[in-house]
C-alpha cells in the first residue's frame, strides 16, 4: 500500500505553480497543486476527462465554464470533461490543492 503524508509533499516554486505527483496510474492521478501568490494554471479543457478541484489551503478563484467563484479550505468543485477550467491565487498567501484527474488524459 503506498501511503504518503500530503504535508510532506507540499513545495513551492517561485516560477509557475508546483504540482506535485502523490498518485500516477494509467487510468487516473492524484497531485497536489502549489500556488505562490499571483501564480495560476490558465484555463483549459480535456475533452475526454473529469478534474476535481479541492482546496487544502488557502483561497483560489477556479474558473469551471462560464463561471469563476473563489473556493476556500475544505470546499471542493469539479471540471466536467470538455469543460474549461483554471485556477488563480489571487491572494497574498499561499494556495494548496489536491487535484484529481480521471480518466488520466
Amino acid at each position: 500500500m503506498d501511503i504518503k503524508k500530503i504535508a510532506d509533499m507540499i513545495s513551492y516554486k517561485a516560477e509557475k505553480l508546483n504540482k506535485v505527483s502523490l498518485f500516477d496510474t494509467d487510468n487516473f492521478f492524484c497531485d497536489v497543486y502549489c500556488f505562490e501568490p499571483g501564480q495560476f494554471q490558465k484555463v483549459h479543457s480535456h475533452d475526454e476527462s473529469d478534474k476535481t478541484y479541492y482546496v487544502l489551503e488557502g483561497k483560489g478563484k477556479v474558473t469551471v465554464g462560464s463561471e469563476e467563484k473563489e473556493l476556500c479550505a475544505g470546499e471542493i468543485t469539479i471540471a466536467p470533461a470538455g469543460e474549461d477550467h483554471g485556477v488563480v491565487n489571487h491572494t497574498d498567501q499561499r494556495l494548496v490543492m489536491l487535484v484529481f484527474m480521471a480518466p488520466k488524459p
